[in-house]
Protein backbone atom coordinates (compact mmCIF):
# COMPACT_ATOMS: atom_id res chain seq x y z
CA UNK A 1 0.00 0.00 0.00
CA UNK A 2 1.45 3.32 -1.18
CA UNK A 3 1.42 5.45 2.28
CA UNK A 4 2.60 8.79 3.05
CA UNK A 5 3.52 10.55 6.75
CA UNK A 6 2.18 13.87 7.74
CA UNK A 7 3.62 14.54 11.46
CA UNK A 8 4.39 10.82 12.13
CA UNK A 9 0.63 9.45 11.29
CA UNK A 10 0.24 7.08 8.69
CA UNK A 11 -2.44 8.06 6.66
CA UNK A 12 -4.46 6.68 3.74
CA UNK A 13 -2.96 6.22 0.43
CA UNK A 14 -3.36 8.80 -1.96
CA UNK A 15 -3.47 6.76 -5.02
CA UNK A 16 -4.66 3.05 -5.69
CA UNK A 17 -6.78 2.27 -2.53
CA UNK A 18 -9.03 -0.42 -2.29
CA UNK A 19 -10.85 -2.72 0.48
CA UNK A 20 -7.82 -4.79 0.33
CA UNK A 21 -6.20 -2.09 2.18
CA UNK A 22 -8.54 -1.37 4.93
CA UNK A 23 -7.62 -4.70 7.62
CA UNK A 24 -10.33 -6.40 8.32
CA UNK A 25 -10.04 -5.99 12.36
CA UNK A 26 -8.35 -2.80 13.34
CA UNK A 27 -5.57 -1.89 15.25
CA UNK A 28 -6.50 -0.11 17.86
CA UNK A 29 -3.12 0.60 19.69
CA UNK A 30 -1.81 1.85 16.02
CA UNK A 31 -5.69 3.73 15.98
CA UNK A 32 -4.91 5.55 19.19
CA UNK A 33 -1.37 6.55 18.54
CA UNK A 34 -2.44 7.90 15.52
CA UNK A 35 -5.42 9.84 16.94
CA UNK A 36 -2.91 11.38 19.68
CA UNK A 37 -0.43 12.55 16.91
CA UNK A 38 -3.45 14.14 15.39
CA UNK A 39 -4.48 16.13 18.21
CA UNK A 40 -1.60 17.09 19.20
CA UNK A 41 0.08 18.49 15.55
CA UNK A 42 -4.03 20.22 15.40
CA UNK A 43 -3.63 21.71 19.09
CA UNK A 44 0.25 23.17 17.96
CA UNK A 45 -1.60 24.38 14.73
CA UNK A 46 -3.81 26.41 16.77
CA UNK A 47 -1.59 27.40 19.49
CA UNK A 48 -4.02 25.51 22.38
CA UNK A 49 -1.96 24.10 25.37
CA UNK A 50 -4.57 22.16 26.72
CA UNK A 51 -8.22 20.22 25.49
CA UNK A 52 -11.20 20.06 27.87
CA UNK A 53 -13.43 17.62 26.81
CA UNK A 54 -17.31 16.97 27.33
CA UNK A 55 -19.06 15.99 24.01
CA UNK A 56 -19.58 12.17 24.20
CA UNK A 57 -18.10 11.51 20.66
CA UNK A 58 -15.28 13.93 21.10
CA UNK A 59 -13.85 12.24 24.79
CA UNK A 60 -14.07 8.83 22.65
CA UNK A 61 -12.21 9.59 19.79
CA UNK A 62 -9.57 11.36 22.14
CA UNK A 63 -8.99 8.66 24.53
CA UNK A 64 -10.36 5.59 22.48
CA UNK A 65 -13.70 4.59 24.53
CA UNK A 66 -16.68 2.82 23.89
CA UNK A 67 -18.88 5.09 25.93
CA UNK A 68 -22.42 3.02 25.78
CA UNK A 69 -24.78 6.08 26.43
CA UNK A 70 -23.71 8.38 23.51
CA UNK A 71 -26.48 11.01 22.80
CA UNK A 72 -28.56 9.88 25.66
CA UNK A 73 -25.72 10.67 27.70
CA UNK A 74 -25.92 14.07 27.21
CA UNK A 75 -28.26 14.41 29.60
CA UNK A 76 -26.59 11.85 32.31
CA UNK A 77 -24.37 13.86 35.24
CA UNK A 78 -21.67 11.13 35.30
CA UNK A 79 -20.75 11.75 31.63
CA UNK A 80 -16.81 10.87 30.66
CA UNK A 81 -14.83 13.90 30.35
CA UNK A 82 -11.03 14.24 28.62
CA UNK A 83 -8.24 16.32 29.02
CA UNK A 84 -5.63 16.36 26.71
CA UNK A 85 -2.23 17.81 27.16
CA UNK A 86 0.34 19.35 24.11
CA UNK A 87 2.97 18.23 26.45
CA UNK A 88 1.47 14.86 27.42
CA UNK A 89 1.18 12.19 24.50
CA UNK A 90 -1.71 10.34 26.93
CA UNK A 91 -5.04 12.37 27.92
CA UNK A 92 -6.15 12.34 30.98
CA UNK A 93 -9.76 10.49 31.04
CA UNK A 94 -12.81 11.19 34.23
CA UNK A 95 -15.15 8.37 33.69
CA UNK A 96 -17.59 7.34 37.05
CA UNK A 97 -16.08 3.40 36.40
CA UNK A 98 -12.72 1.95 35.33
CA UNK A 99 -13.49 -1.45 34.33
CA UNK A 100 -15.38 -2.49 30.74
CA UNK A 101 -15.28 0.61 28.47
CA UNK A 102 -12.38 2.67 30.12
CA UNK A 103 -10.11 -0.71 29.84
CA UNK A 104 -10.67 -0.44 26.18
CA UNK A 105 -8.61 3.03 25.91
CA UNK A 106 -5.39 1.56 27.41
CA UNK A 107 -4.94 4.79 29.38
CA UNK A 108 -1.70 5.06 31.88
CA UNK A 109 -3.17 4.06 35.27
CA UNK A 110 -2.95 7.22 36.69
CA UNK A 111 -4.30 9.21 33.37
CA UNK A 112 -7.54 7.17 34.94
CA UNK A 113 -9.81 9.46 36.93
CA UNK A 114 -13.09 9.14 39.03
CA UNK A 115 -16.11 10.90 37.75
CA UNK A 116 -16.60 14.60 37.70
CA UNK A 117 -19.65 16.59 38.18
CA UNK A 118 -19.81 19.64 35.89
CA UNK A 119 -22.92 20.19 35.92
CA UNK A 120 -22.87 21.39 39.37
CA UNK A 121 -21.15 24.07 41.44
CA UNK A 122 -19.50 21.91 43.94
CA UNK A 123 -18.75 19.48 41.17
CA UNK A 124 -17.28 22.21 39.35
CA UNK A 125 -15.01 23.58 42.05
CA UNK A 126 -13.39 20.34 42.57
CA UNK A 127 -12.71 19.95 38.89
CA UNK A 128 -11.00 22.96 39.14
CA UNK A 129 -8.55 21.88 41.75
CA UNK A 130 -7.54 18.72 39.38
CA UNK A 131 -7.54 20.95 36.51
CA UNK A 132 -5.37 23.53 38.33
CA UNK A 133 -2.65 20.47 38.75
CA UNK A 134 -2.65 19.07 35.21
CA UNK A 135 -2.78 22.39 33.25
CA UNK A 136 0.64 24.83 33.66
CA UNK A 137 -0.62 28.54 34.51
CA UNK A 138 -1.37 31.03 31.73
CA UNK A 139 -1.34 28.13 29.10
CA UNK A 140 -5.09 28.54 26.34
CA UNK A 141 -7.13 26.18 27.24
CA UNK A 142 -10.10 25.02 24.53
CA UNK A 143 -13.27 23.39 25.41
CA UNK A 144 -15.73 21.61 23.28
CA UNK A 145 -18.39 22.69 25.56
CA UNK A 146 -19.17 24.03 29.18
CA UNK A 147 -22.08 23.65 31.60
CA UNK A 148 -24.23 26.11 33.07
CA UNK A 149 -21.83 25.70 36.60
CA UNK A 150 -18.94 25.75 34.33
CA UNK A 151 -20.00 29.30 33.06
CA UNK A 152 -20.83 30.61 36.62
CA UNK A 153 -17.19 29.36 38.02
CA UNK A 154 -15.33 32.11 35.68
CA UNK A 155 -12.17 32.41 36.13
CA UNK A 156 -11.84 30.14 39.20
CA UNK A 157 -12.21 27.22 37.03
CA UNK A 158 -10.14 28.99 33.97
CA UNK A 159 -7.62 31.50 35.77
CA UNK A 160 -5.94 32.13 32.31
CA UNK A 161 -8.86 33.84 30.82
CA UNK A 162 -11.89 32.41 29.02
CA UNK A 163 -11.22 28.86 27.04
CA UNK A 164 -11.34 29.24 23.09
CA UNK A 165 -13.49 27.12 21.03
CA UNK A 166 -12.01 23.18 20.63
CA UNK A 167 -14.18 23.21 17.34
CA UNK A 168 -11.03 24.13 15.09
CA UNK A 169 -8.82 21.84 17.04
CA UNK A 170 -11.35 18.39 17.07
CA UNK A 171 -12.18 19.16 13.58
CA UNK A 172 -9.35 19.28 12.30
CA UNK A 173 -7.93 16.05 13.38
CA UNK A 174 -11.36 14.16 13.19
CA UNK A 175 -11.33 15.04 9.45
CA UNK A 176 -9.61 11.87 7.47
CA UNK A 177 -9.61 8.86 8.39
CA UNK A 178 -6.85 6.19 9.23
CA UNK A 179 -7.08 2.63 7.66
CA UNK A 180 -7.60 1.84 11.06
CA UNK A 181 -10.54 4.09 11.87
CA UNK A 182 -12.22 3.08 8.07
CA UNK A 183 -12.09 -0.46 9.56
CA UNK A 184 -14.22 0.51 12.45
CA UNK A 185 -16.46 2.57 10.37
CA UNK A 186 -16.55 -0.71 8.04
CA UNK A 187 -17.52 -2.91 10.77
CA UNK A 188 -19.88 -0.73 11.93
CA UNK A 189 -21.62 -0.65 9.22
CA UNK A 190 -21.47 -4.25 8.54
CA UNK A 191 -23.09 -4.93 11.58
CA UNK A 192 -26.05 -2.37 11.42
CA UNK A 193 -26.83 -3.38 7.77
CA UNK A 194 -27.23 -7.35 9.12
CA UNK A 195 -29.28 -6.28 11.83
CA UNK A 196 -31.48 -4.08 9.96
CA UNK A 197 -32.05 -7.15 7.72
CA UNK A 198 -32.98 -9.12 9.85
CA UNK A 199 -35.24 -6.13 10.84
CA UNK A 200 -36.90 -5.67 7.72
CA UNK A 201 -37.64 -9.05 7.82
CA UNK A 202 -40.22 -8.82 10.69
CA UNK A 203 -41.71 -5.45 9.26
CA UNK A 204 -45.07 -6.51 9.11
CA UNK A 205 -48.72 -4.43 9.94
CA UNK A 206 -49.13 -4.67 13.83
CA UNK A 207 -45.65 -4.12 14.83
CA UNK A 208 -45.01 -1.27 16.94
CA UNK A 209 -42.13 1.21 16.45
CA UNK A 210 -40.60 0.55 19.50
CA UNK A 211 -40.68 -3.35 18.87
CA UNK A 212 -38.61 -2.35 15.61
CA UNK A 213 -36.00 -0.44 18.05
CA UNK A 214 -35.68 -3.20 20.69
CA UNK A 215 -35.25 -5.81 17.96
CA UNK A 216 -32.74 -4.07 16.55
CA UNK A 217 -30.88 -2.73 19.62
CA UNK A 218 -30.53 -6.42 20.73
CA UNK A 219 -29.51 -7.77 17.66
CA UNK A 220 -26.75 -4.64 16.56
CA UNK A 221 -24.82 -6.09 20.37
CA UNK A 222 -25.14 -8.99 19.64
CA UNK A 223 -22.84 -8.73 16.35
CA UNK A 224 -20.53 -6.35 18.21
CA UNK A 225 -22.00 -2.99 18.68
CA UNK A 226 -20.18 -1.64 21.57
CA UNK A 227 -22.49 1.71 21.71
CA UNK A 228 -26.34 2.55 20.40
CA UNK A 229 -25.71 6.18 19.07
CA UNK A 230 -29.33 7.67 19.00
CA UNK A 231 -33.02 6.30 19.30
CA UNK A 232 -33.83 4.42 16.21
CA UNK A 233 -35.90 6.22 13.66
CA UNK A 234 -38.95 4.26 12.37
CA UNK A 235 -41.05 7.50 10.87
CA UNK A 236 -44.18 6.75 9.47
CA UNK A 237 -44.34 9.72 6.37
CA UNK A 238 -47.51 10.99 5.75
CA UNK A 239 -49.32 11.24 1.95
CA UNK A 240 -49.07 14.99 2.40
CA UNK A 241 -47.55 17.96 4.53
CA UNK A 242 -51.04 19.05 5.61
CA UNK A 243 -51.55 15.20 7.34
CA UNK A 244 -47.85 15.49 8.96
CA UNK A 245 -46.70 17.31 12.11
CA UNK A 246 -46.67 21.14 12.31
CA UNK A 247 -43.66 22.75 12.08
CA UNK A 248 -43.00 26.38 12.69
CA UNK A 249 -41.47 26.47 9.20
CA UNK A 250 -43.61 24.45 6.82
CA UNK A 251 -41.29 21.81 6.17
CA UNK A 252 -41.68 18.23 6.51
CA UNK A 253 -40.84 16.98 10.21
CA UNK A 254 -38.14 14.87 10.49
CA UNK A 255 -36.80 13.15 12.53
CA UNK A 256 -39.96 12.68 15.29
CA UNK A 257 -39.33 10.27 18.36
CA UNK A 258 -40.10 6.32 17.89
CA UNK A 259 -43.33 5.45 20.08
CA UNK A 260 -45.85 2.60 20.13
CA UNK A 261 -47.37 3.41 17.33
CA UNK A 262 -48.51 0.33 15.13
CA UNK A 263 -47.44 0.76 11.70
CA UNK A 264 -49.92 -0.25 8.93
CA UNK A 265 -50.78 -1.28 5.20
CA UNK A 266 -48.76 0.81 3.10
CA UNK A 267 -47.03 3.07 5.40
CA UNK A 268 -44.10 4.45 4.06
CA UNK A 269 -41.18 4.14 6.57
CA UNK A 270 -38.24 6.45 6.70
CA UNK A 271 -35.74 4.51 8.54
CA UNK A 272 -32.64 6.13 10.35
CA UNK A 273 -29.92 4.19 12.92
CA UNK A 274 -26.89 4.63 14.31
CA UNK A 275 -24.44 2.26 16.04
CA UNK A 276 -20.80 2.56 17.14
CA UNK A 277 -18.13 -0.20 16.97
CA UNK A 278 -15.02 0.82 19.68
CA UNK A 279 -16.46 4.36 19.05
CA UNK A 280 -16.85 4.55 15.35
CA UNK A 281 -20.30 5.56 13.82
CA UNK A 282 -22.63 3.71 11.43
CA UNK A 283 -25.22 5.97 9.43
CA UNK A 284 -27.90 3.83 8.00
CA UNK A 285 -30.90 5.37 6.24
CA UNK A 286 -33.73 3.28 3.80
CA UNK A 287 -37.45 3.97 2.44
CA UNK A 288 -39.49 0.77 3.12
CA UNK A 289 -43.25 -0.12 2.23
CA UNK A 290 -45.24 -2.01 4.78
CA UNK A 291 -46.38 -5.05 3.30
CA UNK A 292 -46.90 -4.13 -0.21
CA UNK A 293 -45.01 -3.43 -3.45
CA UNK A 294 -44.09 0.42 -4.12
CA UNK A 295 -46.71 2.17 -6.76
CA UNK A 296 -45.81 3.40 -9.92
CA UNK A 297 -45.24 7.10 -8.26
CA UNK A 298 -43.35 5.84 -5.66
CA UNK A 299 -41.08 3.71 -8.00
CA UNK A 300 -40.48 6.35 -9.95
CA UNK A 301 -39.54 9.15 -6.36
CA UNK A 302 -36.77 6.05 -5.60
CA UNK A 303 -35.42 6.43 -9.56
CA UNK A 304 -35.18 10.18 -8.87
CA UNK A 305 -33.57 9.37 -5.73
CA UNK A 306 -30.79 7.31 -7.37
CA UNK A 307 -30.16 9.64 -10.27
CA UNK A 308 -29.42 12.60 -7.62
CA UNK A 309 -27.37 9.86 -5.44
CA UNK A 310 -25.34 9.22 -9.09
CA UNK A 311 -24.88 13.18 -9.85
CA UNK A 312 -23.54 13.63 -6.94
CA UNK A 313 -20.73 10.52 -7.04
CA UNK A 314 -20.34 11.71 -10.49
CA UNK A 315 -17.62 14.91 -9.05
CA UNK A 316 -17.18 13.15 -5.64
CA UNK A 317 -13.06 13.05 -5.55
CA UNK A 318 -10.28 14.24 -3.42
CA UNK A 319 -9.90 18.22 -4.32
CA UNK A 320 -13.91 18.61 -4.65
CA UNK A 321 -16.22 21.19 -2.43
CA UNK A 322 -18.83 20.94 -1.28
CA UNK A 323 -20.49 23.39 -3.26
CA UNK A 324 -19.22 21.18 -6.57
CA UNK A 325 -21.84 18.60 -4.76
CA UNK A 326 -24.87 20.65 -3.48
CA UNK A 327 -24.68 21.78 -7.44
CA UNK A 328 -24.45 18.20 -8.50
CA UNK A 329 -27.33 17.04 -6.85
CA UNK A 330 -29.36 20.47 -7.70
CA UNK A 331 -28.96 19.84 -11.02
CA UNK A 332 -30.19 15.93 -11.42
CA UNK A 333 -32.83 17.22 -8.94
CA UNK A 334 -34.22 19.54 -11.99
CA UNK A 335 -33.17 23.14 -10.41
CA UNK A 336 -34.32 22.27 -7.36
CA UNK A 337 -32.12 20.96 -4.01
CA UNK A 338 -33.22 17.33 -2.97
CA UNK A 339 -32.61 17.61 0.55
CA UNK A 340 -34.61 19.41 3.55
CA UNK A 341 -34.06 22.86 4.62
CA UNK A 342 -33.28 22.00 8.17
CA UNK A 343 -31.14 19.38 7.35
CA UNK A 344 -28.31 18.96 4.44
CA UNK A 345 -27.67 17.02 1.36
CA UNK A 346 -24.47 14.98 3.27
CA UNK A 347 -22.22 14.96 5.96
CA UNK A 348 -19.15 13.69 7.45
CA UNK A 349 -18.86 10.76 9.93
CA UNK A 350 -16.41 9.39 12.47
CA UNK A 351 -16.84 8.97 16.21
CA UNK A 352 -19.98 11.14 15.63
CA UNK A 353 -22.64 10.08 13.48
CA UNK A 354 -22.57 13.78 11.05
CA UNK A 355 -19.78 15.91 12.02
CA UNK A 356 -18.18 18.40 9.36
CA UNK A 357 -18.21 18.84 6.78
CA UNK A 358 -22.34 19.58 6.61
CA UNK A 359 -23.59 19.94 3.08
CA UNK A 360 -25.96 22.18 1.78
CA UNK A 361 -27.03 24.40 4.92
CA UNK A 362 -27.22 27.47 6.32
CA UNK A 363 -23.40 27.99 6.64
CA UNK A 364 -24.15 29.47 3.09
CA UNK A 365 -22.94 29.06 -0.19
CA UNK A 366 -19.54 30.77 -0.06
CA UNK A 367 -18.42 27.77 3.21
CA UNK A 368 -20.11 25.24 0.90
CA UNK A 369 -17.34 26.41 -2.07
CA UNK A 370 -14.39 26.97 0.21
CA UNK A 371 -14.46 23.58 1.83
CA UNK A 372 -12.17 21.35 0.22
CA UNK A 373 -12.13 17.86 0.40
CA UNK A 374 -9.25 15.58 1.02
CA UNK A 375 -8.63 11.99 0.41
CA UNK A 376 -9.31 10.02 3.18
CA UNK A 377 -12.39 11.67 4.94
CA UNK A 378 -15.82 9.65 4.78
CA UNK A 379 -19.10 11.24 3.53
CA UNK A 380 -22.66 9.89 4.03
CA UNK A 381 -25.02 11.22 1.18
CA UNK A 382 -28.85 11.48 2.35
CA UNK A 383 -31.16 13.62 -0.46
CA UNK A 384 -34.49 13.35 -0.46
CA UNK A 385 -37.16 13.25 -2.82
CA UNK A 386 -40.64 14.19 -2.06
CA UNK A 387 -43.76 15.37 -3.85
CA UNK A 388 -46.99 15.22 -1.73
CA UNK A 389 -49.43 12.26 -1.96
CA UNK A 390 -46.66 9.16 -2.32
CA UNK A 391 -44.19 9.51 1.00
CA UNK A 392 -41.47 10.27 -0.62
CA UNK A 393 -37.84 8.52 -0.63
CA UNK A 394 -35.03 8.78 1.59
CA UNK A 395 -31.68 6.85 1.98
CA UNK A 396 -28.46 7.14 2.99
CA UNK A 397 -24.62 6.16 1.50
CA UNK A 398 -21.04 6.38 2.85
CA UNK A 399 -18.09 6.65 0.84
CA UNK A 400 -14.65 7.16 1.28
CA UNK A 401 -13.02 9.80 -0.84
CA UNK A 402 -10.36 8.81 -2.69
CA UNK A 403 -7.91 10.90 -5.13
CA UNK A 404 -9.43 9.72 -8.19
CA UNK A 405 -12.94 9.32 -6.83
CA UNK A 406 -14.78 7.26 -3.92
CA UNK A 407 -14.93 3.86 -2.34
CA UNK A 408 -18.56 2.78 -1.34
CA UNK A 409 -18.97 1.81 2.70
CA UNK A 410 -22.81 0.83 2.02
CA UNK A 411 -24.03 -2.21 0.72
CA UNK A 412 -27.73 -2.59 1.50
CA UNK A 413 -30.10 -3.28 -0.98
CA UNK A 414 -33.06 -0.90 -1.70
CA UNK A 415 -35.69 -3.62 -1.34
CA UNK A 416 -38.89 -3.08 -2.21
CA UNK A 417 -37.69 -0.77 -4.73
CA UNK A 418 -36.81 -2.24 -8.09
CA UNK A 419 -33.04 -1.08 -9.22
CA UNK A 420 -33.46 -0.24 -12.71
CA UNK A 421 -30.62 0.03 -15.15
CA UNK A 422 -29.22 2.91 -15.65
CA UNK A 423 -30.13 4.58 -12.70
Amino acid sequence: MTTFAHRGVTQIARTGLTWLDIPEEPDLNRLRRDVGERLHAAMADQGVDALVLLGNSNVMYATGISWPLADAGLSHVERPVAVVLADDEHPHLFLPFREGAAMESGLLDDHLHGPVYLEFDEGVADFAKTLAGLVRAGATVATDELTGAMRRAGSALFPGGAPVDAAPVVGAAKLVKTVDQISCLRRATQITEQAVAEIQKSLAPGVRQIDLSAEFVRRAFELGATTNMFDSIWQVMPASRAEGAWTTTGDLALPLLTTEREVAQGDVLWTDVSIAYHGYCSDHGRTWIVGQDPTPAQQEQFDKWRQVVDGVLSVTKAGATCGDLGRAATAAAGGHKPWLPHFYLGHGIGTGAAEMPMIGTDLGQEWDDNFVFPAGMLLVFEPVVWEDGTGGYRGEEIVVVTEGGWMPLTAYPYDPYEVRSGN
